[in-house]
């Protein structure tokens, strides 16, 4: 069974083989952010997730003016494929996504397996860091369709008018920890959104780390209950991982109504008369 958009997903021999093309950019982000000086996809920029594509400031995705800009020194036109790539299974290459998306940018994709598979194939990697001339890019009009604040979360909750999907590890659901081991703790509580799903972004991946099957796909979700009747929502602990779920649902089972609550554990788990619960769930 082929991907609801199969387009939204290139192999890394389709990288390899357009590694010369002049309307291909690729873009690598990593969890890492010192990955890509470690060697990476030959012409590809790098993006830091931590500066480039936030704003530090209200701490949101970045505005329209600062999108426009950063594609524009990336020397992105309205033609330009942008293929995204990076490490743990392309966690942050899915928040750029989302982002662009949103923003309107007509043909962007990630490459399947991510850094992970690039060097197990054993493909080519370069030092350099390219340099290429700036565009004039006008970025379209932001959609934010594919994201929920907490505004509107609140009350989908409180109706259980929402599938909510928390992707994620097991221990952080359950509340016996805060976040992944070796990141800081960002929340006040541990445990869940009440009525939320427990489906690690993990299990929806190959060893690989490229996408499971459409089939094996719509069997993880549909042994959750999280169906189509009702919208879904995505979240993790800052929107990253969520990013990648979001991809799943929307591109790969091609779910119609699907955001990402990018918000997520560190705005819920913090915040004052908002409930949770604790353990494993389902």
């Amino acid at each position: 069974m082929s991907y609801a958009s199969p387009t939204s997903l290139v192999s890394t021999a389709w990288v390899e083989e357009h590694l010369s093309d002049p309307k291909v950019l690729v873009v690598e982000v990593d969890v890492d952010t010192n990955a890509y000086e470690e060697g990476h996809v030959p012409g590809a920029l790098a993006w830091n997730w931590t500066t480039q594509l936030c704003d530090r400031r209200t701490r949101d995705i970045l505005s329209y003016e600062q999108i426009q800009a950063l594609l524009r020194t990336a020397g992105v036109t309205a033609d330009t494929t942008i293929v995204l790539y990076g490490d743990n299974h392309n966690w942050f290459a899915a928040w750029a996504l989302w982002q662009l998306e949103m923003y309107g940018h007509r043909d962007v994709r990630l490459m399947n397996g991510g850094r992970t598979k690039w060097l197990a194939e054993g493909r080519p990697l370069s030092l350099e860091t390219p340099s290429r001339a700036a565009s004039s890019y006008v970025v379209p009009a932001i959609d934010e369709s594919a994201r929920v604040v907490l505004d509107a979360l609140r009350p989908m909750v409180e109706k259980g008018a929402v599938h909510l999907v928390d992707v994620r590890s097991p221990g952080e659901f359950s509340g016996e920890i805060l976040s992944p081991p070796g990141l800081p703790e960002t929340c006040q509580r541990g445990g869940h959104i009440p009525g939320a799903a427990s489906v690690p972004w993990a299990s929806v991946c190959n060893a690989d780390g490229t996408f499971k099957s459409r089939q094996e796909l719509e069997a993880i979700y549909g042994a959750k209950g999280v169906g189509d009747d009702k919208p879904v929502v995505a979240y993790c602990r800052i929107g990253e991982r969520s990013s990648h779920t979001w991809f799943v649902l929307r591109h790969l089972l091609g779910r119609k109504n699907v955001m990402n609550y990018d918000g997520s554990w560190t705005e819920w788990g913090n915040l004052v008369k908002a409930p949770i619960e604790l353990g494993a769930g389902r």
